[in-house]
C-alpha cells in the first residue's frame, strides 16, 4: 500500500461486482445493488493509512455503512484514490461534483453520509468505470486554485 506522508485526507474506493447484491444491513437490506461500480468518498482527518488498509480488509467487524460493501464476497475494490491532506469539506464538494454526472446515480440515500447534511449519499453508482482522468477534471474543478501575483512566477 502506498505510504502516505500526511496522514489526514479524502480518498475515492473505487469498487466492482460483476452481479447484483444485497448488504446484511438493518437499514438497507432491502436494497437490491445492481452489478456495475461503486464509488465511495470518504475522508479521514487522522489516520488515513489506517483507514485505508481497514477498507482493502475482507474480514472486519462491521461497523461503517461501506463496511457491509467492502466485505461482501461479490464486491471487490478495485482502486482507492488518495487527496492527501484535504480537508473534510472537499469529501462532499467532490460527492456532489461526481453525482452530479450524467453517467452516475445514486442507489441508496444517506449511504455513507450520516454526518452530511449537503449530500443525498456518498456512495456513487455507474454501470461503467470511471476513468482516473475524469476523476482527476473532477477533483481539479472542485480545489480552487488562486493565483499569485504575476511577480512571484
Amino acid at each position: 500500500m502506498l505510504k502516505l506522508t500526511d496522514d489526514k485526507g479524502i480518498y475515492i474506493l473505487e469498487l466492482h461486482s460483476k452481479s447484483k447484491f444485497k448488504i446484511a444491513n438493518n437499514k438497507f437490506n432491502e436494497i437490491i445493488f445492481p452489478a456495475g461500480y461503486y464509488y465511495y468518498v470518504g475522508s479521514a482527518q487522522k489516520n488515513l493509512q489506517s483507514r485505508l488498509k481497514r477498507h482493502a480488509k475482507k474480514a472486519k467487524k462491521l461497523h461503517w455503512h461501506i463496511d457491509y460493501l467492502t466485505s461482501h464476497k461479490n464486491v471487490i475494490l478495485r482502486n482507492i484514490y488518495v487527496l492527501p491532506g484535504q480537508l473534510k469539506k472537499v469529501e462532499c464538494e467532490l460527492t456532489n461534483k461526481i453525482i452530479a454526472q450524467k453517467n452516475f446515480k445514486i442507489i441508496v440515500k444517506g449511504f455513507g453520509n450520516s454526518d452530511c447534511n449537503s449530500c443525498e449519499s456518498h456512495l456513487i453508482y455507474s454501470k461503467k468505470k470511471i476513468s482516473y482522468n475524469h476523476l482527476c477534471s473532477l477533483y481539479q474543478s472542485t480545489v480552487l486554485f488562486i493565483p499569485s501575483s504575476s511577480d512571484i512566477c
